[in-house]
């Protein structure tokens, strides 16, 4: 499975208030998954965790603030890596004007059945 970067592979993912294209999540590779993110202008995320699966954000396009587990909020950009351990709570809004895009890239790969959503977007 490899995408590319067309909005037509996008699909909304209400529970977390995003557009996910999967870019690469296939059962021959169990250890990495590669999704493309893009959260609209105004939108914050659910709070969420997942479950053994340790995630990386990489700010391709915008402004974020990333809120991961206690730690202070942190201002992302292009260029930025967020860290994420596995079942640690996080969540990233959309401070620009433009859509902010980046890579969800997962090890091992991930499951819909290890997320665990804490709220409700933009709460």
């Amino acid at each position: 499975m490899n995408k590319n970067q067309d909005r037509r592979d996008e699909y909304y993912f209400e529970a977390e208030g995003c557009w996910i294209a999967e870019w690469w999540n296939t059962p021959e590779d169990e250890a990495l998954s590669i999704a493309r993110a893009r959260v609209e202008p105004d939108v914050t995320t659910s709070w969420h965790r997942l479950e053994g699966i340790t995630e990386r954000y990489v700010i391709l396009e915008g402004r974020g603030r990333a809120e991961i587990g206690n730690a202070p909020p942190r201002e992302v950009r292009p260029g930025d890596v967020v860290p994420i351990p596995a079942g640690i709570r996080q969540r990233i809004a959309n401070i620009g004007t433009n859509d902010l895009v980046f890579l969800a890239i997962c090890t091992p790969r991930f499951h819909p059945e290890a997320c665990r959503c804490l709220g409700a977007p933009n709460s």
